[in-house]
Formats: C-alpha cells, structure tokens, sequence
C-alpha cells in the first residue's frame, strides 16, 4: 500500500522549499502519495493542494485573519482524520499556524516533521515546550540550531539552508546593465525594502529619503529597488527604477546593498555582495520583541557568524541619514568593505554545501520504510 504524506505551508517561500523536497521524495519515493497546502510550486510537483495561501498570507491580528487560521486548521484535522489519513505530516515554516496545528495533529496519533522551523532561538522560546511536545523530527536550516534543540531533548538534524542549491549562479553583469539600461559607469545600490506589505510601510519612506541624501552629494550612484514576489504590482511605487524576477542578479551585481532584515541578507552573503540592514516597525511590536528575543544580532550574517560584520540600523538608528553614511562608507572605505566579504565568506563556510531538501527527502524516506517493517 503506497505511503501518504501531507505538507502544510504558509507563504510561498515555504511552498518553494517544499517544492524541493517533494521533487527528492518523487525520485526516491516514486509510489508516494502527497497532498498538501500550498501553492503553484507544489502544484507545479504534482501536489494535490488541498488549500492554497489565499487566507493565510495576511499579517496582523484582525478577528478575520485569527478566524481564517482557526477554520483552516479545523478543515486540515478532519480531512486528514477521517479521509487522507496520511503516515506523515511535514510541517514547513510558518511557525504560528504550524506550531497551533502541530498540537492538534499530535493528539490524534500522527507523526509530524519540521522543516525549516520557527527561529526560537532568536526569540520566543516559551515555543520550545510546544516543539519538544508536538514535533517528531526537526531538519534545521542553521548549523547551530541543531545543538540548541538537542540540548533540550529534542530529536533535531541540521540538513542545510534551502539558498545554498536554489541560488542562481549569476556571472553575467554586462547583460543585467544592459538589460535595465544602467550606466556601467556609475556604482550600483540595489535596494530591497521587504516583502511584507507592513515592512513596505516602515520602512520605504525612509529607504528612499536616505536615497536623496546620497544624490545630494553624489552624482556616480545609481539606485534598482527590488519588488518581492510576494507582494502585488501596485505595493509601492517610488523614481528609482524597479525590477521583477531579476533579485537575485540585483543582488549579486550591486556594488553595496540595502536591506529589510531577513534571508534576503543570506542570500547578498552567498554572493558575497557588502550590504547594511535597516529595519523599523511599529513601536508597540518593537517593544515587546525586546521582551521576547534571545539575541541581540538581527542580521543572519551576524548571527551564524557570530560577529558583528554587517551594520545593523534598527528602529530609532533606522534613519535616512545613518543609511546614507553607512551606504557611502561601504563603496568609499576599502577596508570596510573587505571585511563585510569577509563574513559573507565566512557565512558560507559555516554553513557548508549540504543539499537539504534531497538530505530531508532521503530521512524522510528511510523513516516510512523503518515505520512499515514494524507492521
């Protein structure tokens, strides 16, 4: 009897990196049954969705979005209780929404793996009960997330970051200049401020007013924003001229970078690119995150080096004038520069070159044949 397995995704990074997996487990697996929710990337494998993202994507704590979840997961549990009955559950990022349903999957007998899991070690860690609770199996994407959840009795293996294989090899600046018509001349800014919709918010106005600061004074400077898939066409509109599904060549042709804070730091440092990171938000949430985190670091680089290589400009240092000297300090000071490569390349090193979702796909596999030689 062919196996099932049933993923739960939240956003379309997690839908991409589940991609990946299922793509492993159909070469491994090839009578594997897998349905899921998700989107055009797990669709695209072959998956059956059974929902996809349309209510799940909404940030904020609004009555409607509490309610979509709560029905969600509702319509998860008894779909898999009574018609899929599937042998195993991969959770993938997503942690609020997960982590509540892992509680519920748990209680009726299933067995629940987690890829890519919530960052407690960052912040929250009250989270940690549920997990060691709840969670089967964690595949850590950081290499020192592995000791943090073996430490607490938790069944944990670091397999890699997904970025470190989907990552385009980008070795062709002279065709992305021309492409978007950039002088060759002229250094180049690529500015990404976020992928959320509320980051958009806080932190364009001031993304583009430390812009200006710069033209003030210089004229050998040209600025490409990035626009996240995530977010829909019309999510903002600045001067500065904006690319689609062409991020990671920003990333990888930028003589210096601008950053929200998140993974997209981690993929600059793949291509070894000097970046800063600023990022602000409403001063209520900034308030309670100070009582919730773990680290004093925001910046991946940071953290998994366990240096401070990348500047960070948060909330009340997030200001149109610190981004201007901290991005000129970057092109002009060679030494500075040097030793924001530095930890790019030390960030590689650290984590390595293990492919994760095949890694994911093959302990996921010897798990169900270990499960159906018990019976």
């Amino acid at each position: 009897m062919s196996k099932k397995i049933f993923i739960i995704t939240g956003e379309y990074s997690g839908d991409k990196h589940a991609s990946g997996v299922v793509r492993e487990l159909k070469k491994v697996c090839p009578d594997l049954i897998i349905e899921g929710v998700g989107e055009s990337n797990l669709e695209k494998e072959g998956v059956k969705l059974f929902r996809n993202h349309e209510k799940m994507g909404e940030v904020g704590l609004t009555f409607k979005n509490i309610f979509n979840h709560i029905f969600l997961g509702l319509d998860i549990l008894k779909y898999l209780k009574n018609e899929f009955k599937p042998d195993l559950v991969l959770l993938v990022d997503y942690g609020a929404f997960n982590l509540s349903i892992s509680k519920m999957l748990k209680k009726e007998g299933f067995k629940v793996y987690y890829f890519i899991p919530p960052q407690i070690w960052a912040s929250r860690k009250y989270r940690l009960k549920t997990i060691k609770k709840n969670i089967d199996k964690v595949f850590t994407i950081f290499p020192f997330e592995k000791e943090f959840y073996v430490r607490e009795g938790i069944n944990a293996e670091y397999v890699g970051h997904p970025i470190i294989s989907e990552l385009p090899v980008c070795n062709k600046r002279d065709e992305f200049f021309e492409k978007y018509k950039l002088d060759k001349n002229k250094k180049l800014i690529g500015v990404f401020p976020g992928s959320r919709v509320f980051e958009i918010k806080f932190l364009l106005k001031t993304f583009v007013k430390g812009l200006k600061l710069i033209e003030k004074v210089r004229n050998d400077i040209q600025f490409v924003f990035s626009h996240a898939k995530s977010l829909k066409p019309d999510a903002f509109n600045v001067e500065y001229k904006t690319i689609n599904d062409d991020n990671h060549s920003l990333l990888a042709y930028s003589d210096a970078l601008l950053l929200a804070s998140g993974t997209v730091a981690l993929e600059a440092a793949m291509y070894e690119t000097p970046m800063i990171i600023a990022y602000k938000g409403p001063l209520f949430f900034y308030l309670v995150y100070l009582l919730v985190r773990n680290i004093k670091r925001a910046c991946l680089v940071n953290i998994i080096t366990n240096r401070d290589y990348v500047d960070e400009l948060l909330m009340f240092n997030a200001t149109p004038q610190n981004i201007k000297n901290k991005l000129l300090l970057l092109l002009d000071d060679a030494e500075k520069r040097e030793y924001v490569i530095k930890g790019c390349q030390d960030t590689k090193r650290l984590l390595g070159n293990k492919h994760c979702v095949e890694i994911v796909a093959n302990i996921i596999k010897n798990d169900l044949e270990v499960k159906n030689e018990q019976y």
